[in-house]
């Protein structure tokens, strides 16, 4: 609190533009310079908010993580913003105009919510960060959209708003939490929080959490952004019991149908990656339908067919050869065709990417990318490129 009150000064603001740049190699010469003309403690505190703002410039746009303010835990957990502005617009095209934002961390969706000119109560129990969410919304002019209140969400009356939005917080002392009910608050009491709001809800939660502990009476997203997957969502007052997966950029989405497993067949010509975000939503048979695939086993979410169509929501691969499981016979092959740029990829196998790379010591002008999987139950190496 006391380095965010010294950085809101105007010596704090004029000092953290000065050291906006600063390479981590450079922090200790600029920091001896710099303390022969401000005190020490803002020096260390400017800096280590350069350090968070360069660290924060890849969830948020550069120019509004060179304004905004973070924490450590803040830039860890805070939603990226093309995932936030996403999920935004899917409260305006339901028609709300005013959200309930609880465990709002630094601000990171309340700024979503508030740049489409939508009203927002942001709660934080943690007075730092409630602080830092405050000091955001000054800084990128929201202001007067966005009313930060430092307290216990259990305790917020949330009647006068016409959505709810819960991100849980996931971490604990020992890292990441994965029992739903661990979550703080616990996802029942987002559950209820949720079906409390006049017009929708929405409620954060971990991308691997089990399709088990999902409402009835919810709808579940997952969100992958560039291929990366990010959070998955619970949705109150949309489709209870649909299923979806959104890629961003776009958004794309791919709607579950309830489809049966896809068939196994032998691999074809193009292997195709389903997006995790497919994975995850259980929709790998969605993407394969749609691309007349099937399975190369049964417990692998690879999709292979003997035609390339394009399809956003699995990236295909061209296959040029398969092999068993053995290195040998793969350091030959690559030697053969000169591959000095390998990408290895696996699903359902317990070899390590990088040790197989330095088994293989590849070495050549061409590449080659070499999936470790299984194929009918057998370890299995398909070698080939994208296509």
């Amino acid at each position: 609190m006391n380095d965010l009150a010294l950085l809101l000064t105007p010596e704090g603001r004029a000092l953290l533009d000065e050291v906006r740049d600063t390479a981590p190699a450079n922090e200790l010469a600029v920091a001896t310079r710099l303390r022969r003309e401000h005190p020490a403690d803002l020096v260390s505190a400017a800096l280590g908010q350069a350090r968070l703002r360069q660290r924060a410039a890849a969830k948020f746009a550069a120019a509004d993580a060179g304004r905004m303010f973070f924490t450590p835990n803040g830039v860890e957990q805070s939603t990226r913003a093309s995932v936030a502005a996403y999920r935004a617009e899917c409260f305006r095209a339901m028609g709300v105009r005013s959200v309930a934002d609880l465990c709002c961390g630094i601000g990171g969706d309340a700024i979503a919510f508030a740049r489409l000119g939508i009203p927002v109560l942001a709660v934080d129990r943690d007075p730092v960060t409630a602080a830092v969410a405050r000091a955001n919304a000054e800084a990128l002019g929201l202001a007067d959209l966005i009313e930060v209140r430092e307290a216990d969400v259990t305790e917020v009356d949330t009647a006068g708003y016409d959505a709810v939005f819960v991100d849980p917080a996931r971490r604990g002392g020992r890292g990441r939490i994965f029992d739903p009910e661990a979550y703080s608050p616990p996802l029942s009491w987002a559950v209820g929080a949720a079906r409390k709001a006049s017009r929708a809800a929405a409620l954060k939660v971990a991308p691997g959490i089990p399709h088990e502990a999902v409402p009835e009476d919810a709808e579940a997203e997952w969100i992958s952004d560039g291929g990366d997957v990010k959070e998955a969502v619970l949705w109150f007052g949309t489709t209870p019991g649909a299923v979806r997966a959104t890629l961003l950029p776009g958004p794309r989405t791919l709607p579950g149908r309830g489809l049966p497993d896809p068939r196994v067949r032998p691999v074809g010509r193009y292997l195709y990656e389903p997006d995790g975000a497919v994975i995850r939503a259980h929709l790998v048979a969605e993407v394969a339908e749609g691309l007349d695939a099937g399975l190369i086993d049964p417990t692998i979410a690879y999709v292979t067919s003997d035609a390339l169509l394009p399809t956003p929501f699995a990236t295909a691969y061209e296959i040029t050869d398969q092999l068993p499981f053995n290195v040998k016979k793969l350091k030959a092959l690559l030697r053969e065709r000169e591959v000095g740029t390998l990408t290895v990829k696996k699903r359902g196998s317990a070899v390590e990417p990088e040790e197989l790379r330095k088994k293989v010591k590849s070495a050549g002008p061409n590449s080659a990318t070499v999936f470790l999987t299984r194929v009918a139950g057998a370890p299995t190496m398909l070698v080939g490129h994208p296509a």
